[in-house]
């Protein structure tokens, strides 16, 4: 039973294949009126302008990419220098918050303006990419690499037994996702569960130890410099490339997402395909930059992942919590966002993807048969995104895929626990992360 002092705001999801009523430029730009409004408490709130998207022209993305590059490569060596001093799980936590501030920032204007299917279409869609695309890539990259300096073929990426923290904790706020799409609300009590959940998981990832540091050789000449210097400068070097990296991504996020605006406009891209897909990929840039610069070194792939999987935890946590305190704030009262039925099967499509990913992960390593299926299956209903539904052949299937891709991801899950149950498939990370907690955690 939902309070009736709550708000609630129901919209109907615009339709998937055509352009929605509101184009991109006018969600995220508004009024001016209404810019002036929600500029200033919304920074207040988040620590960052949640500040309306400039369309530039393409050309922009030649001054704009390069700095996003920079910022990427700055937390990422931040984040490789920390882990020798910081549990490696908390420096990429930070490093996963720092490379998200563009998906948050966008999100929140969605958030203000009350544009459930723009900002649910968003959010879906940076998690989708985040484990349909990113993780099968970190794989791919590593596998490349691995080929070509051994001419021999990297069957799996092995998870640290610490990485076991990480995957528990992307099975715990699913568990509380399933939970909001089953009542099909979203609102501030599910706001503070979430930020709980995530307050859990940075206080487990706190307790965890550094990395040895004989691994410190390892690491390329710029980190490697950073954790051999005095400790002042040391401290000082990652401080700085963090709140730099940080900076550029905050200042360059907006025209680096307005100059592909201008180009989505040019090549005719549904404004319902640009939100849920060429916007997230732009914001979450930096932490596939940095992703693939570890996935390269091989040895490191399994942090690369890491990185993407800190990052869906904090997507699945933070960010979604954040939409219902903004979407609040700018009604002036505790208020619900309602989900619809289409709505409902987005977010079960997500939760699907990521558990069966998840379950891929529970024995503590990524096959490459798994990142395959993982790549394949986000790409049949990525290409179907533009299609219309309709007669015909393709349109059948578009306006149906959605049901087909989340019924495979759910019965592909059942079989993966049914397999888990007969002993076929070891839950390591459930182990793992009971050994951690009795070794890092209790006896604090």
């Amino acid at each position: 039973m939902k309070s009736s002092s709550a708000k609630q705001v129901q919209p109907g999801l615009a339709d998937r294949g055509a352009p929605v009523s509101i184009s991109p430029a006018l969600a995220l730009n508004g009024s001016v009126s209404r810019q002036r409004q929600f500029v200033a408490p919304v920074y207040v709130l988040l620590l960052f302008a949640a500040v309306p998207i400039r369309e530039l022209g393409p050309s922009a993305v030649l001054w704009t990419a390069p700095s996003i590059l920079l910022a990427a490569m700055l937390i990422a060596w931040a984040a490789e220098s920390a882990q020798f001093f910081v549990a490696q799980g908390f420096a990429l936590a930070i490093l996963a918050w720092l490379q998200t501030l563009p998906e948050f920032a966008v999100e929140a204007v969605l958030a203000w303006k009350q544009q459930v299917p723009l900002l649910l279409a968003n959010l879906t869609g940076a998690l989708r990419l985040l484990t349909g695309l990113g993780w099968p890539m970190i794989y791919f990259t590593a596998a490349m690499f691995h080929r070509a300096r051994t001419r021999e073929k990297l069957q799996r990426i092995t998870l640290e037994p610490m990485h076991s923290v990480e995957v528990v904790g992307l099975l715990a706020c699913m568990a509380y996702a399933a939970v909001i799409w089953w009542k099909g609300t979203l609102d501030l009590l599910d706001a503070f569960v979430l930020i709980a959940i995530y307050g859990a998981y940075l206080s487990i990832l706190r307790r965890m130890p550094p990395e040895s540091r004989e691994g410190i050789e390892e690491l390329e000449q710029i980190p490697r410099t950073i954790v051999k210097s005095r400790r002042p400068v040391r401290i000082g070097l990652i401080i700085s490339f963090f709140v730099s990296g940080g900076a550029l991504i905050y200042f360059m996020a907006e025209p680096f997402l307005g100059s592909l605006l201008a180009l989505s406009a040019v090549l005719s891209v549904p404004n319902f395909v640009f939100v849920q897909w060429v916007a997230p990929f732009v914001s979450e840039l930096p932490e596939k930059v940095s992703a693939f610069y570890w996935a390269r070194t091989v040895d490191r792939a399994s942090m690369s992942l890491m990185n993407m999987v800190s990052s869906n935890i904090n997507q699945w946590t933070l960010l979604a919590a954040m939409l219902a305190i903004v979407f609040s704030w700018s009604n002036g009262a505790p208020s619900t966002i309602a989900f619809d039925e289409q709505q409902r099967l987005e977010i079960l499509m997500t939760l699907g993807q990521s558990l069966i990913g998840t379950l891929f992960l529970i024995n503590m390593e990524l096959v490459w048969w798994e990142a395959g299926a993982l790549f394949v299956l986000w790409l049949v209903q990525f290409a179907l995104s533009p299609v219309p539904p309709g007669p015909g052949f393709w349109g059948t299937i578009a306006g149906h895929i959605h049901r087909y891709i989340t019924l495979t991801y759910l019965l592909w899950s059942g079989v993966e626990i049914l397999r888990m149950l007969l002993g076929w498939r070891k839950p390591l990370a459930f182990q793992l992360f009971a050994e951690m907690w009795r070794t890092h955690v209790r006896r604090r």
